[in-house]
């Protein structure tokens, strides 16, 4: 797929969350086709202690609206610096980058599962099975029902369950203990969030013999395979996540299970 490198008119950045924002882009022109699980690259012109991009998950293309939003965690200089922009400015972005989710197939009942920031790219996943007629079930997991992320958004594309470590959303405990994955048989599921997270629906589709990708989040820099710095140990020896992945089947992944 092509790349390309786009300055980007913010739309709006919207404080969703006491350590997330949500940024909406536009172009003159439609914007290049992007599939769900790829990243973008962006520069941080607004902080000077930011020398390398961010890369950031696609988390919904608006193609009415012409808009590509950003769900972005404030965790240092850079991300923090991207939470103050405003609308009217402009952001250069090298997109899309990196294989996305496998698209699903006919019948198939796909699991989408999130925790933290990894819900991002599983909201364009849910969006694009609607528009091929098919019903997603998102598993979504959070310390708390504070932590819990666009959770209205969602909602208008498939079935969404709940857990929170402290009970106070959905079931208690982690997304592995919910019981929506006892009570139904799905052909496949797609993970994004926490490494401890995603190792543990790794395990439990193992067990269950169940299909599974996971969009790993390893440091990127490049976002073009230069740098190494994002490499994975798999079964086909050390590969850039960034330019194999960031997902992965879990059958390429050297995890112990």
């Amino acid at each position: 797929m092509k790349k390309y490198v786009l300055d980007l008119t913010v739309v709006s950045v919207e404080r969703i969350h006491a350590r997330y924002v949500l940024i909406r882009l536009t172009d003159t022109k439609p914007l290049p086709e992007m599939l769900p699980g790829q990243f973008v690259e962006v520069r941080v012109d607004s902080s000077p202690s930011t020398f390398l991009r961010r890369p950031i998950s696609i988390n919904y293309v608006d193609r009415v609206k012409n808009q590509l939003w950003l769900l972005v965690a404030t965790v240092g200089d850079g991300t923090r610096a991207l939470a103050t922009l405003q609308p009217g400015a402009v952001l250069n972005c090298v997109l899309p980058l990196g294989n996305g989710f496998t698209p699903a197939a006919s019948g198939q009942k796909v699991l989408l599962v999130g925790g933290g920031v990894g819900v991002a790219p599983l909201l364009y996943m849910g969006a694009q099975m609607r528009e091929q007629g098919l019903e997603p079930t998102f598993l979504l997991g959070a310390r708390t029902n504070e932590d819990l992320l666009m959770l209205d958004e969602f909602k208008k594309y498939g079935r969404v369950y709940v857990t929170t470590e402290d009970g106070s959303a959905g079931e208690k405990g982690f997304v592995t203990n919910h019981s929506i994955l006892q009570q139904e048989q799905f052909s496949r599921i797609s993970t994004c969030g926490p490494t401890p997270m995603m190792k543990a629906v790794a395990r439990l589709a193992r067990e269950k013999g169940i299909d599974c990708e996971v969009s790993l989040e390893n440091l990127m820099a490049c976002g073009l395979g230069a740098c190494l710095c994002c490499v994975e140990k798999t079964t086909e020896g050390n590969l850039c996540v960034c330019k194999e992945g960031p997902v992965f089947n879990i059958n390429r992944l050297l995890w112990q299970s």
